[in-house]
């Protein structure tokens, strides 16, 4: 059983085929092609954390593909005090194909894959953000034709979403680099993890030597759900770390804006960035339907 817990889920082979195959799944939205790969497959979405575009892009490719969706909240499972996580895994292999899961640990998204029939695809963890990866590096590719060869610049907090950003990098042959505040970066292992894929992962802490070859500047909340209590200490220390005009103006004028969403507008970046033409960020959000369609075809395909 093939599940999509994290990027490196799948080789650079299948990462290349499945961009390829988001790429031919859009223009067939954009030209109204139907499509019924998923009939009669149903899907459940079970989400700790609240969502805007994680559940709206997977219930929509769903329904675009011919399937259903069903969504749970956490309330309803009730992950380990209403009943273990392993039963409620037992009992969803003999209801629904495939899960999409949002949530806090990611050993419970590592935790449901050992028991499930069906695949298990991580919507977002404390660890991995694979689905946005994904959409990313489509929008990467889109814009300047292939990833190999580009570099990508994070600027701000090494979470979720720059892991897994930064091991699609790997795969894909671009180079990431990581500009943050000390001890906020990545951790000697991830790094080697990175390296061994192959992967050129370069750690800066000064922003604007960061973007100077920039061909990507990426930008994301610098204090996300579950943070809540280092709001103020990170406000702080991540305030140099913004991306504006100033430090825009330090990068290639080629270079162009993502940022995953919802952007905090004032904090991480401001409006005249985010408004301004060197952004990609509503491609990139609306890229995520087309890979998580890619996504569904690819496992499912294969359950």
């Amino acid at each position: 059983m093939r599940h999509f817990t994290d990027v490196t889920d799948l080789t650079p082979e299948e990462l290349e085929r499945l961009l390829e195959a988001a790429a031919q799944l859009k223009a067939a939205r954009h030209r109204r092609v139907p499509s019924q790969t998923l009939a009669h497959r149903v899907v459940a979405l079970i989400f700790e954390k609240p969502s805007l575009r994680t559940r709206v892009s997977f219930e929509s490719a769903i329904i675009q593909m011919g399937g259903s969706s069903l969504f749970l909240s956490a309330q309803e499972v009730g992950f380990g005090w209403r009943e273990s996580l392993a039963d409620v895994t037992r009992t969803l292999n003999h209801y629904v194909d495939a899960v999409v899961l949002r949530v806090f640990q990611h050993e419970t998204v590592l935790k449901m894959a050992q028991v499930a029939t069906f695949p298990i695809i991580n919507g977002l963890s404390d660890r991995a953000h694979p689905c946005q990866a994904a959409a990313d590096l489509l929008t990467i590719r889109e814009h300047f034709g292939e990833v190999r060869g580009r570099t990508v610049v994070f600027v701000g907090d090494g979470n979720n979403v720059a892991r897994s950003l930064a091991l699609g990098c790997a795969l894909l042959g671009a180079r990431f680099r990581l500009a943050s505040p000390p001890g906020y970066g990545f951790e000697p292992a991830f790094v080697q993890r990175c390296q061994q894929l192959g992967g050129i992962l370069e750690l800066q802490s000064d922003p604007v030597q960061a973007v100077a070859d920039a061909d990507i500047i990426y930008a994301d909340v610098w204090t996300s759900m579950g943070q809540e209590s280092e709001r103020e200490t990170r406000l702080k220390t991540f305030a140099p770390y913004q991306v504006n005009a100033r430090l825009l103006a330090q990068a290639p004028p080629h270079a162009r804006v993502l940022h995953c969403l919802p952007a905090h507008r004032g904090e991480e970046i401001t409006d005249e960035v985010m408004d301004g033409p060197q952004v990609l960020v509503f491609e990139q959000a609306g890229n995520r339907l087309h890979v998580q369609k890619a996504i569904l075809e690819f496992l499912l395909e294969q359950s």
